[in-house]
């Protein structure tokens, strides 16, 4: 397939994989990368020289593009910034901060932008700002969200509306139907996170996968609005966050009560009672780990086919 998700960044099918911290490492991206699509390093786990040697590994792995995500928030975002220049990475996508502070710079070295967004009103700030295409990313997905809860089939027709430069659905992606939904309502390619979180490449703690997969309807909830909203899992730690915001805490209490480390704790060591669980609506549709490139392909295959019969 060709268009312009798939000529931007030169690649088989246009299907991202998300960069979520403490499941994307080199394995991941370059499988997915390897299959067809695009696979991304989730930098925001991981130190300066550990960032460096998973660029250095999935070099390795994969002759295809592959890209690195970086949040815009990582307190030492400048050494993330100089690693991936030094690598010759080509393509990042940047998220949860303002796209102008490094999008010149990074452009400059021929590298592709893209930033996550969950507004049309940031879609058109991050085409100002001089990306090449934006994430718009509904209140259906996992990890670090937006506060306006538009979801996935409302916001897409929006920044459709307001912008230009290609769009990437995210947020509630699974399978080749909802890829299907999402094209058709505007976006060139989709970005799918929790089914490729529970994957054999990913580098989540199998007791992670294995709860994404036996997730329900409802077993998630939109969690930590005051600091920075996140999809979590419900379970001791996520109580915990919900009876502080009832009680009307003050944001500083709720900074001490997620501490340090509760993303590691949770996905990364498999600590599924006091860890933070982020994962996305979309988990109750996954029932098996499997490997990144059978999810491409089926994503692909369910896509193509239904593409195939509305033409006819």
């Amino acid at each position: 397939m060709k268009n312009r998700i798939t000529e931007l960044f030169d690649i088989q099918y246009p299907i991202i994989q998300a960069g979520m911290i403490w499941c994307s490492g080199w394995e991941l991206a370059s499988a997915v990368s390897n299959a067809g699509g695009l696979g991304l390093i989730g930098s925001g786990s991981m130190y300066p020289e550990v960032l460096k040697d998973h660029i250095q590994k999935c070099k390795s792995a994969t002759s295809k593009p592959f890209g690195v995500n970086v949040p815009l928030l990582y307190p030492d975002i400048d050494k993330h910034i100089k690693t991936i220049i030094d690598e010759k990475v080509k393509i990042v996508f940047t998220s949860a901060g303002n796209p102008k502070t490094w999008t010149n710079i990074l452009k400059q070295e021929g590298i592709t932008v893209v930033h996550v967004v969950s507004s049309s009103k940031f879609a058109k700030k991050s085409e100002d700002a001089g990306v090449d295409a934006i994430v718009a990313e509904g209140f259906e997905a996992g990890g670090h969200n937006g506060r306006e809860e538009t979801t996935t089939l409302c916001l897409i027709p929006a920044v459709e509306e307001s912008v230009d430069i290609p769009i990437i659905a995210a947020g509630g992606i699974a399978t080749g139907k909802q890829m299907m939904a999402v094209m058709i309502l505007g976006a060139d390619g989709v970005q799918v996170g929790s089914r490729f979180a529970a994957s054999i490449e990913s580098s989540a703690h199998k007791m992670f996968k294995e709860k994404i997969i036996s997730l329900a309807e409802g077993e998630t909830h939109l969690s930590l609005k005051e600091l920075t909203p996140v999809r979590l899992i419900k379970n001791k730690f996520y109580y915990d966050i919900e009876k502080a915001e009832q009680d009307c805490v003050s944001k500083e209490e709720l900074e001490r009560i997620l501490g340090r480390g509760r993303a590691k704790k949770g996905m990364f060591e498999g600590d599924m009672n006091e860890g933070e669980l982020e994962i996305g609506q979309v988990s109750s549709l996954i029932k098996k780990i499997e490997p990144a490139a059978d999810i491409v392909n089926e994503i692909w295959s369910e896509y193509f086919n239904i593409k195939n019969n509305l033409a006819l």
